[in-house]
């Protein structure tokens, strides 16, 4: 996504602005998930109403879209009514804290998937729920 897209102010706008490789997340409330993504992962928050959101993360943006904005899109029957969502994918987020993220998480009530360790891949990670049932993964490089 083009960094304009956090100048843009209408839909059309935005549309326009979007290039490359985008990822939009459909969301049961924005702003629960807005509290989760800004509170505890420390992202930027460019621009948000009850139907739609524009975040950041390094320079990285991203996208969340109310589900009852998709009222005419076919991706929604696909999404279970109860569980967790996005089952299978991990939304990773590199050189952020995952100690700190999982304290707030913890502190916050959020679901910690797993708590944070040192992996064999040279990550500092761990594994938090949002209120979607979305992984997002906070990690940094371990320092051996």
């Amino acid at each position: 996504m083009d960094p304009k897209i956090a100048r843009a102010a209408s839909a059309a706008e935005i549309g326009r602005a979007l290039t490359g490789f985008g990822v939009n997340l459909l969301v049961k409330d924005i702003a629960k998930s807005v509290a989760f993504l800004t509170g505890i992962l420390t992202m930027r928050l460019h621009r948000t109403d009850g139907d739609f959101a524009v975040l950041e993360h390094d320079g990285e943006f991203f996208q969340l879209h109310g589900d009852h904005t998709y009222h005419d899109n076919p991706l929604p029957q696909l999404i279970p009514e109860s569980g967790v969502r996005g089952g299978g994918i991990e939304l990773r987020l590199y050189d952020l804290d995952p100690d700190a993220c999982e304290l707030r998480a913890q502190e916050q009530g959020y679901f910690v998937l797993r708590t944070s360790l040192d992996r064999p891949h040279g990550l500092r990670e761990c594994y938090l729920l949002d209120p979607n049932g979305y992984c997002w993964v906070p990690s940094v490089i371990t320092k051996t």
